[in-house]
């Protein structure tokens, strides 16, 4: 599933500038921005990590850590929202551990978010198009976007935010509009979406890369037939 084409001016993505100032805000999630700089961004569905399953993704955690004589904490500083001491026990970690522990993170986020728990709403090529035709609708305005893909429980792109504008669109707009479109289709009322997405802000052009394809090779490694997802790449 494609959503219409249209023309688009040429636009270059940057990686982080790590002699510019860079903005860090904080709810349960860390959220790095810097203006024109390009970030990868994955929104999910309220219902796509049940109770096991983010017990599961705690205790694969924990295991590293105890192999590694880690405190143990930190995998449910992780899974259930940032402990006041999280930064104190990252420390504990050295530059390798740390790259480790935050890789084996997001590989079983990932891999979890990929077994499609839940309704798994968006196999439904009409809710996938309206959450794709929102994301679409500042790009070239508001935000430039590189590529997305809409999976059947969550969503994984990468965008550059224009002047004046932020992560606050993806809560603002993609995801509020997106869930009230839904709603309406489905003849229903509630929450569809995680409330916080995650974002990651790309830090060199080597990772620009590998999330490209990331993002591109999503559905096949999910094992999807091509009706169940809806992909859409800059021209």
């Amino acid at each position: 599933m494609d959503p219409k084409p249209k023309l688009r001016t040429a636009v270059t993505f940057n990686p982080l500038d790590r002699s510019a100032e860079l903005f860090v805000s904080e709810r349960n999630l860390p959220h790095w921005f810097q203006p024109g700089a390009a970030i990868f961004v994955t929104f999910r569905t309220i219902d796509s990590m049940p109770k096991e399953v983010i017990l599961q993704w705690q205790r694969e955690l924990e295991a590293w850590l105890t192999q590694s004589g880690l405190p143990i904490a930190l995998a449910a500083s992780v899974v259930h929202g940032r402990f006041p001491d999280h930064d104190q026990m990252m420390r504990q970690l050295d530059p390798t551990q740390s790259i480790e522990f935050k890789r084996l993170s997001d590989r079983v986020f990932n891999r979890s978010l990929d077994e499609c728990h839940g309704r798994c709403p968006f196999r439904d090529p009409k809710l996938a198009a309206e959450v794709a035709q929102t994301i679409l609708h500042f790009d070239g305005q508001r935000y430039d976007l590189d590529r997305f893909v809409i999976m059947p429980n969550h969503a994984h792109a990468i965008v550059q935010f224009r002047t004046g504008f932020d992560l606050s669109v993806v809560g603002q707009s993609w995801m509020r509009f997106s869930a009230r479109n839904i709603n309406r289709l489905r003849e229903e009322s509630g929450a569809i979406w995680q409330p916080e997405p995650f974002d990651h802000i790309i830090r060199s052009d080597r990772q620009f890369a590998y999330l490209q394809g990331y993002i591109s090779e999503n559905p096949k490694k999910a094992k999807l037939r091509e009706n169940e997802f809806l992909y859409w790449q800059r021209d």
